[in-house]
């Protein structure tokens, strides 16, 4: 009789864990790639992240349509995350965009401490994309919310060291953004940690691209960024998160339905869980998500999958 090969691999690394919110909720430790259980013993699930907005004029309306009117508020949406199961709010000030609304730092940081106490779960805080509006923002939230760790979203090689000094002052999660690059990413981890910050408060973004928007490559670059870890690159075994809301911006996923697709809300639901799916098995520790039905189904899967509930 033929005898199977053992073909699991041996690693001598493994991601740091780091600690979230008010430390009951930790990303990382894990010892080898995901799901397969002969080689990586610990039964972790990514965790999900729920997007909520605190402006919602340019929001995708059929995205309103799956909240029930409770968007409007993002205090009650943020709730309504949790009662869906969420893991992390991930909160998103477009309000204090310079050219729109201009809402101030401190109504910024108001807002977010609500949050945190009405769910009692980890909030993301992430800006507008105003790079300058948004450091000094997020440097207002840094010091004025309190008792718990934010992840603070986010940094990039060209400017970090006045928000990293904010969430190091203030004893939050820094994350640091590199654009599809295992050396961009390890570079990024290296000058968050050669300034001063912790690894075990850090998180990396490699950038997770849409199904339809070069998501195969975003799932090698994550797949070899979690691969050196294991093997031992210190520089890379921080937990990584991957946003998969930009499969809202993929317009197969979105445009209105001609009759052979079917309704936009599925196929925009089913995108975002395939994109969600791809970063989770590449090894995603942490996955935000706009859509409560791919997020559902990104929890059940790694649920399943994990024999974790």
């Amino acid at each position: 009789m033929t005898e199977i090969p053992n073909v699991s691999e041996k690693y001598n690394g493994e991601t740091i864990q780091v600690a979230l919110g008010k430390g009951d909720y930790v990303a990382g430790g894990a010892k080898g790639m995901p799901f397969l259980s002969f080689e990586n013993p610990n039964k972790l699930r990514p965790m999900i992240a729920g997007e909520v907005w605190d402006d919602i004029t340019d929001y995708p309306e059929i995205a309103k349509e799956m909240f029930s009117g409770r968007c409007d508020d993002p205090v009650e949406w943020a709730t309504m995350w949790k009662e869906l199961g969420a893991d992390i709010i991930c909160i998103r000030l477009m309000s204090i965009d310079p050219f729109k609304k201009n809402a101030s730092a401190d109504d910024a940081a108001t807002l977010v401490q609500r949050i945190v106490d009405k769910t009692n779960l980890p909030v993301m805080v992430s800006g507008c994309g105003n790079v300058e509006r948004d450091i000094e923002v997020l440097t207002v939230v840094c010091e004025k919310v309190k008792n718990t760790r934010l992840l603070i979203n986010k940094v990039e090689e060209g400017e970090y060291k006045k928000l990293a000094t904010a969430a190091m002052a203030n004893n939050h999660v820094i994350i640091g953004f590199s654009n599809l690059d295992v050396n961009l990413a390890k570079q990024m981890n290296i000058l968050l940690s050669d300034f001063g910050v912790e690894t075990n408060n850090m998180l990396m973004d490699p950038l997770m691209a849409a199904l339809g928007m070069g998501l195969d490559y975003s799932y090698s670059v994550n797949e070899r960024i979690k691969l050196s870890a294991y093997s031992g690159d210190k520089m890379l075994q921080i937990p990584m998160i991957c946003d998969c809301t930009s499969s809202w911006d993929v317009g197969d996923a979105t445009e209105e339905d001609d009759g052979t697709m079917g309704p936009a809300s599925f196929r925009a639901t089913w995108w975002e869980a395939i994109t969600g799916m791809a970063a989770m098995v590449s090894g995603a520790d942490i996955l935000v998500v706009r859509g409560p039905g791919a997020a559902d189904m990104l929890k059940v899967y790694a649920c399943e999958l994990t024999e974790v509930m």
